[in-house]
């Protein structure tokens, strides 16, 4: 397969070929890892940043007493979680007895908020421990709720030739924010 010259790209663009295309450019920071931290400190970490900005500015959904809650900026789907203790802290088996009941009740609760603002059939769980295992900001460990909805974004949306539904960061913090503080405690 021969490739296509940068400058004729652009001809391609109407041509059916079966593929759906979704364009995404501001993804390429997150690509090219323009957002990520420098370094390992507290200063470059953009989980200890956040707590310090407004909720609005922060994308803060909700302030527990160890850990919050926060839309992920470069979500796999509407709605992506991440659960964060304040304290800096890299591996889970370094968190306090009382940050890990926190983050697992916050998790509870923010499956519950998403389930009420937006109906996803599933949720897909985790915290990635470690660049090998998927982690793009090592040494602060979050654990992130994804949304998930049959058809929707997959892992290559390329080959599930799938759309995912556009929604607003700040939009969809507030929806969550409004239900968050409408939902029953734990």
């Amino acid at each position: 397969m021969s490739e296509i010259p940068i400058e004729d790209a652009g001809e391609l663009a109407g041509v059916p070929d079966g593929f759906q295309r979704l364009w995404v450019p501001h993804r390429m920071v997150y690509v090219r890892g323009e957002d990520k931290p420098k370094d390992a400190s507290t200063r470059e970490c953009p989980f200890c940043r956040a707590p310090g900005r407004t909720d609005a500015e922060g994308l803060i959904v909700h302030r527990g007493e160890h850990a919050y809650v926060v839309l992920n900026l470069y979500p796999y789907s509407p709605g992506h979680l991440l659960v964060c203790p304040y304290r800096h802290v890299a591996d889970y088996t370094d968190l306090t007895p009382e940050e890990t009941i926190e983050i697992a009740v916050l998790t509870r609760r923010a499956m519950r908020v998403v389930r009420a603002v937006s109906g996803p059939e599933g949720f897909n769980l985790g915290i990635n421990q470690g660049r090998i295992a998927g982690a793009g900001i090592q040494a602060h460990l979050h654990q992130h709720v994804v949304p998930r909805w049959a058809g929707d974004v997959n892992f290559m949306p390329i080959i599930g030739q799938v759309k995912p539904v556009p929604i607003l960061l700040g939009d969809t913090r507030e929806m969550l924010a409004a239900a968050w503080a409408e939902a029953a405690g734990d």
